[in-house]
């Protein structure tokens, strides 16, 4: 990937560059799905996070859970959601906005005192479309999405996942590489600094063999 297609990727809607990976293992919980789909998130999780060697955890000393999914048919159901708010204080102003964009999906990160990712929640409601892709593919294509600080431009019009012939979504290569390059302990674990996306470019080449 060129210098330039990895920095829009990272680039925020205010036009800023913003790279964070996660700093430690994650701990993932999920709700609103049955255990069978449940195993298939959990699965797609440790691929991923075996993929970075980063790990799973049952728990995260500090936080329990880093990594919490709420599965939902109507947002209001995230103000319904006992003690939600606690943990996500931007609920009350979130909600209408998802409400009002009709949005089938969010993600929020928090980051710790070094700029990594230390937790993430992932909000998904199941319309009628989400709700007929596969679960391998939904959870592969949002594990994906969460374990960088992409931007907004990062899958807008292009999916982190490639179709094969068989009809199976798989990673894209070019992404496969890009998030093994993103945790090479090289490079920081966060930065706002836009250089950061000539290295990273230097570094996917290698994988490619270019």
């Amino acid at each position: 990937m060129t210098p330039q297609e990895i920095e829009l990727m990272f680039t925020t809607a205010k036009g800023e560059f913003s790279f964070a990976r996660w700093g430690r293992p994650m701990a993932p919980v999920i709700f609103g799905v049955d255990d069978a789909s449940v195993a298939v998130f959990k699965d797609a999780i440790g691929v991923l996070a075996g993929m970075v060697n980063i790990g799973v955890a049952e728990t995260d000393p500090e936080l329990g859970s880093n990594f919490m999914w709420f599965f939902l048919r109507d947002w209001q159901e995230l103000l319904d959601t006992p003690d939600l708010h606690q943990l996500v204080p931007e609920l009350s102003n979130l909600v209408p906005r998802l409400q009002s964009a009709a949005a089938t999906g969010y993600r929020l990160f928090r980051f710790d005192a070094a700029g990594a990712i230390q937790a993430c929640f992932v909000f998904l409601r199941l319309d009628d479309v989400t709700a007929e892709l596969p679960a391998e593919e939904l959870a592969l294509s949002q594990v994906v999405q969460s374990m960088l600080s992409w931007g907004p431009q990062a899958f807008a019009d292009t999916s982190p996942l490639a179709r094969l012939e068989n009809g199976a979504g798989v990673l894209r290569p070019e992404i496969a590489a890009l998030i093994r390059v993103a945790y090479d302990r090289v490079l920081p674990a966060a930065s706002a600094d836009a250089n950061l996306a000539l290295r990273m470019s230097a570094r996917t080449g290698l994988l490619d063999g270019t």
